[in-house]
């Protein structure tokens, strides 16, 4: 018999800051800095350690130097690696300028024991919608390719299976078919993690799991037609990854209601 305790790594992935430029700026009623903080210190407060912390994308809603900066601030006092993606909302290459600490950084690759984190970006310059460009796709089926024996956790922002939401499934990454071939030639390639959705999503496609993860403000009502706000609390997903290429994932919410969200939302 063997009795081989199966170690884990302890990701955490938290999405859809939309942090803004000034410290108590407002965003569709609600002050999105104040939640990011409650979450990460959620996070922190209830799991014992994580060996790496995953950002999603939509890290600010405004992008500029001053919003980011306070953010490399609190990632940093996690004492924590963390990698960060951009998402559509997002400056990439402002991104790449700040978040460049040893601690915090935006790298395309990651290696943790015998699993490789892989980043992709799924921006289209100036839409909302995603996509992956054949820079991205080769990118993906290199690191595949050249490590075989790694177990495989690809991240990036927008979704690749639909929500059931008409209006979110407009910004579906636009060759999600393409993209889902390759990880499907790889059988390593074990998960694929988005942000974009602000909902929790939990299928397969093949043998490959797809994860969707909370935001850490305001959420968006499953299977509506057209944009609709949630008023189900923020929260972020732990993810473990075994050395045989199980995966384990819950989602955790924060306790407190969103406070003084604006359900009408005239232009998101």
């Amino acid at each position: 018999m063997n009795n081989k305790i199966m170690t884990s790594l302890s990701l955490l992935q938290i999405t859809d800051l939309h942090i803004l430029p000034g410290l108590g700026d407002i965003f569709l009623g609600i002050n999105t800095e104040h939640y990011f903080h409650a979450v990460i210190d959620l996070a922190f407060a209830e799991n014992d350690h994580f060996d790496l912390v995953l950002v999603t994308g939509d890290i600010a809603q405004d992008p500029c130097e001053i919003s980011y900066q306070r953010i490399l601030q609190k990632l940093e006092a996690t004492n924590t690696p963390c990698i960060c993606l951009p998402g559509n909302h997002d400056n990439y290459q402002l991104m790449q300028q700040i978040f460049n600490t040893t601690q915090v950084n935006c790298q395309k690759q990651v290696f943790l024991q015998n699993w490789q984190l892989i980043c992709l970006n799924s921006q289209i310059p100036g839409s909302p919608s995603g996509g992956l460009s054949k820079e991205e796709l080769l990118f993906l089926e290199d690191c595949l390719a050249n490590y075989p024996n790694h177990h495989a956790l690809i991240a990036v922002h927008h979704h690749c299976l639909k929500t059931k939401s008409a209006w979110l499934d407009t910004m579906i990454i636009e060759n999600s078919e393409e993209f889902l071939t390759i990880t499907k030639k790889h059988p390593q390639a074990k998960v694929i993690t988005n942000g974009h959705i602000h909902q929790e999503m939990d299928i397969k496609s093949g043998s490959v799991r797809i994860l969707g993860t909370p935001s850490t403000c305001f959420q968006f009502k499953p299977e509506s037609k057209t944009i609709t706000l949630d008023t189900t609390s923020p929260g972020y997903r732990v993810i473990k990854l075994y050395e045989d290429g199980r995966i384990e994932s819950k989602i955790t919410r924060l306790s407190e209601p969103l406070t003084g969200l604006q359900m009408d939302v005239p232009n998101y």
